[in-house]
């Protein structure tokens, strides 16, 4: 059986939202970048919280739904976590 992968979005302590994708535990990959083990977006706007995900059974699938969600404005993002699109 695959991994489940999951796309997410991350609210950051400076009100800014990342988007990333994991394979396995979403709840260790959001410890990991509360913890600071990325040294990306995440690391200086700590803690972050999860605010939005959605989960998918190819990794495909997953990353095809993150480069669109990379590419929405804040509002359409908002929109999405509110479940108001």
């Amino acid at each position: 059986m695959a991994m489940p992968t999951y796309v997410y979005i991350l609210g950051c302590s400076d009100g800014s939202y990342y988007v990333g994708s994991a394979r396995g535990s979403l709840d260790e990959r959001v410890a990991h970048h509360n913890a600071g083990t990325y040294c990306g977006y995440t690391a200086k706007r700590r803690p972050v919280t999860l605010v939005w995900h959605q989960e998918f059974q190819q990794i495909t699938d997953a990353i095809a739904v993150e480069r669109q969600l990379k590419g929405w404005r804040r509002a359409k993002k908002e929109a999405l976590i509110h479940a108001d699109y």
